[in-house]
């Protein structure tokens, strides 16, 4: 295995995109460490694929592509969802309430955060990367691997789903 890097240019990368890609792991799989983990494997991945980066000028759907994978296959090989389209947010939700890197002292906030890990998966990603990190729609359709259609159409049933579920736990 030859990586394909100076070290300028990986400083430069990890520089740009750490924070970033961290956050957008976190809330995907919810736990700082698990974030941490799979923010390791991330970079590994980058940097082992450097080569594979075609054009720079979609540098950024690239990285976030590889991380959003990344953070699928560690979900996956923990069995927190069954499917893409059918999962049970439990686990996700009890490792919100349980990290001691959340804030549980702002309910809305967190009944927020509650909300959108009930999505499905590929309206979650979308969400997180349009709300969150405020993609353009053609970025998130290149890094989720879809249209951009049904990147605003995932978006647009998030939010449905993420008020119907606030309203539906408020009024309880």
């Amino acid at each position: 295995m030859r990586l394909f890097y100076d070290r300028p240019s990986v400083e430069k990368l990890i520089e740009r995109y750490h924070k970033p890609l961290y956050w957008h792991i976190r809330r995907m799989v919810v736990s700082h460490d698990d974030a941490e983990d799979v923010l390791q494997e991330t970079f590994i991945q980058i940097f082992e694929h450097l080569k594979d980066l075609k054009d720079v000028s979609q540098e950024r759907a690239w990285v976030y592509r590889i991380a959003t994978n990344e953070a699928l296959q560690w979900l996956r090989s923990r069995h927190e969802f069954l499917s893409l389209e059918d999962e049970d947010a439990t686990p996700l939700i009890n490792t919100l309430q349980a990290d001691s890197y959340t804030d549980t002292g702002d309910t809305l906030v967190l009944l927020f955060q509650e909300a959108v890990l009930t999505l499905p998966t590929m309206q979650r990603t979308v969400f997180n990367l349009r709300y969150y990190d405020e993609l353009p729609y053609e970025e998130i359709a290149a890094i989720t691997g879809s249209s951009v259609g049904a990147a605003k159409t995932n978006y647009h049933f998030a939010k449905e789903k993420i008020s119907k579920y606030i309203y539906g736990k408020q009024f309880l």
